[in-house]
């Protein structure tokens, strides 16, 4: 039987960790050894970054729709409940545009929200 010889397979695979540790200080970017491991951590962060960039930018929405309906006298709260029973579905991603981009857009959407919530007693 024929000898299996590894040598390009190797290779292959180390030039694939220093591709991937490009732009690393140090050993890190040029030996195999060292680059394995940082290649392996950055891509748990980056696996992990990728989950909560989306918890992030939602959060940004949250607070963008906070300021801009306490603008028309509600809060970000009331204003998602009322949204709700009127039976608006548009998520906050949108809103949060509309809200910038368009505020008569967004005004009139407000006011179908505060239309839908029961009166505030008088206080």
């Amino acid at each position: 039987m024929a000898r299996v010889k590894r040598g390009v397979t190797s290779h292959a695979k180390h030039k694939k960790v220093i591709k991937a540790a490009k732009g690393f200080y140090g050993r890190r970017k040029n030996t195999i050894r060292a680059a394995k491991s940082a290649v392996e951590r950055s891509m748990q962060y980056a696996y992990r970054d990728r989950k909560n960039k989306k918890r992030t930018f939602r959060a940004l929405w949250i607070q963008r729709l906070n300021a801009a309906v306490r603008e028309h006298g509600l809060t970000y709260s009331r204003f998602i409940d009322g949204l709700a029973k009127s039976g608006i579905e548009v998520d906050r991603k949108a809103l949060s545009e509309l809200a910038i981009h368009e505020p008569a857009s967004f005004a009139a959407v407000v006011e179908k929200a505060r239309s839908a919530l029961p009166a505030a007693k008088a206080a």
